[in-house]
């Protein structure tokens, strides 16, 4: 079946835009965006032999596609350069990642950014990963550089799961920020334990979830195997353009239009309200590198 092209129009009413009711959308002005002369640049890196069969990536194959996404995103010859104009050998660096046990973080991924932080002089004493224990790790309490990277899905309270929200657990209450479907989010990205600390965000797009019901809600049968990473420094742009993709899966899989309930507002507003980023398609630049077969974007 021919895949219908995702417009900007279809981007903000379906994925990022206020909702007034569940079944309301509004559509709103250009001016309303965050305003940029230059483009946030995304870059979309997928492979089709990724996944083995357990359905985790392949270690080589995953090192090689961050490495590739990382020195195209930032315009080096190498991967070492890339990661060397990222971060600086005295830099302690915070992997921020995600442990829900149904679709977490791949290790081999994170592996593979803490190898590439070791590639910009980066010594192992200085670098770790967490996500539930931040606050308590002395790694992130003394952080001066942060890397964002989680999976995709589909979230009971938010809309969806996103780079945005995965620094809710750098409060000690996150339930604070649950209010009006999360709408606020981005205000997490102000406190002073991550402000202006974060280098590169990385949207894992190995399975990501399309579908659910519920709290806590998981089904493979609403996960696929989209084998990609979304990687940039713009944690709003990504995160749009990882919501476009999910929209038109769900297209694709339902044959309808099926809005997200709640929708993903909080990245809409991450622009609008908040100004971290852009949510605007005409304002990011996606590089897509790789396997491209039913990219949906």
């Amino acid at each position: 079946m021919k895949k219908k092209l995702i417009t900007r129009r279809d981007f903000l009413r379906d994925g990022t835009s206020l909702a007034v009711a569940s079944s309301l959308i509004l559509q709103l002005p250009d001016k309303m965006f965050a305003q940029q002369e230059k483009k946030s640049r995304v870059v979309l890196i997928r492979h089709q032999d990724l996944l083995g069969k357990d359905k985790q990536p392949h270690e080589e194959i995953i090192n090689e596609m961050l490495n590739q996404a990382v020195s195209t995103l930032l315009n080096t010859t190498t991967a070492v350069e890339a990661w060397k104009k990222l971060i600086k050998p005295t830099d302690i660096v915070g992997i921020k990642s995600n442990v829900w046990h149904y679709l977490a973080t791949p290790p081999a991924l994170e592996q593979a950014i803490s190898r590439g932080l070791k590639t910009a002089g980066v010594a192992e004493k200085n670098i770790g990963i967490d996500d539930r224990g931040v606050l308590s790790n002395s790694i992130f309490q003394k952080a001066t550089a942060l890397i964002n990277v989680r999976p995709l899905r589909t979230h009971y309270w938010s809309g969806v799961g996103t780079l945005l929200k995965n620094y809710i657990m750098f409060v000690k209450n996150p339930s604070a920020y649950h209010g009006d479907t999360c709408a606020d989010l981005a205000k997490l990205w102000k406190l002073p334990v991550v402000h202006n600390k974060t280098r590169l965000n990385i949207l894992v797009m190995l399975t990501p979830l399309f579908h659910s019901v519920g709290p806590h809600s998981y089904n493979p049968q609403y996960t696929w195997p989209y084998q990609g990473l979304l990687v940039g420094t713009d944690p709003v742009a990504v995160d749009a353009t990882g919501v476009r993709i999910l929209m038109a899966k769900r297209r694709d899989y339902f044959q309808e239009d099926r809005p997200l309930n709640p929708s993903a507002k909080h990245v809409f507003l991450a622009d609008t309200r908040h100004h971290l980023g852009v949510a605007d398609p005409a304002k990011i630049e996606l590089i897509k590198l790789g396997w491209q077969d039913d990219a949906f974007i």
